[in-house]
């Protein structure tokens, strides 16, 4: 069975991890749903900052065809006790992993992050979430494995002048559609020209939907994976973005 391996340091690679702060901003406002969906973040979903369910760790593995390598999981985070089917097929499904900024949009416990930061060593993958039990998880699941070029991250944290060479992500669907919507954008318009998102969504669960209204907005999205009632979706870089006044959303 393949190992996990330990990734050299790239040698551009010096920034620890920032001190997560409280959100603040509007994208972490966003993430956090409470501006939207108090009603639901008080149900203490896995979107939730600070999780009140009872810790209750389990260790999953991760064995893909490049690597396996172990998990700590919990409760309060997504996908306690198991690899999500759609988070397993995101990672069977992207091709080569590029150098440079990467980021994670809602990491979890770091299955995603950690598997791209393996694959190159030579990127920074930012495990971006708003819920600190995951955050906690992520650090620590990412020492364990030897990735050391994961940077987990409140969304406030991460600095707004980044341009992303991919954006990976099982979005948290459960936002409610505003919320999603708003989240996505966020992180997509800060994709470098000709840069990819690669995104997992459950077709039941507003896949193609998800698909066609980031088509309206000017994005070529391709399915490149369908399987077990989830779309594997790359969503194209616009030749113009809001943060460089090309574009007007």
């Amino acid at each position: 069975m393949p190992t996990a391996r330990t990734p050299r340091r790239a040698s551009w690679y010096s920034v620890a991890a920032p001190a997560a702060p409280r959100p603040t901003t509007a994208t972490s406002q966003v993430l956090t749903a409470a501006a939207y969906y108090p009603a639901m973040v008080s149900q203490d979903h896995y979107f939730t900052p600070d999780p009140k369910v009872a810790s209750r760790p389990r260790t999953i593995r991760v064995t893909l065809p490049d690597l396996s390598f172990e998990l700590d999981t919990d409760r309060g985070v997504f996908a306690h006790g198991h690899l999500d089917f759609g988070t397993d097929l995101l990672l069977r499904s992207v091709p080569a992993v590029p150098p440079g900024e990467l980021v994670d949009v809602g990491c979890g416990y770091g299955a995603i992050a950690i598997t791209l930061a393996l694959r190159n060593p030579d990127a920074r993958v930012w495990a971006v979430d708003v819920n600190r039990r995951a955050l906690d998880l992520c650090a620590r699941n990412a020492e364990r494995a030897g990735a050391r070029n994961v940077v987990p991250a409140e969304p406030g944290a991460v600095p707004e002048r980044i341009r992303y060479a991919a954006v990976y992500s099982n979005p948290p669907v459960r936002l409610g559609k505003p919320a999603l919507h708003e989240l996505l954008l966020t992180w997509i318009e800060r994709l470098e020209p000709d840069a990819v998102a690669t995104l997992v969504v459950q077709r039941h669960l507003g896949a193609d939907s998800l698909a066609a209204w980031l088509t309206d907005l000017g994005h070529r999205v391709e399915r490149v994976r369908s399987k077990g009632g989830y779309r594997v979706l790359e969503v194209h870089a616009t030749d113009g973005s809001p943060h460089d006044g090309s574009r007007v959303r």
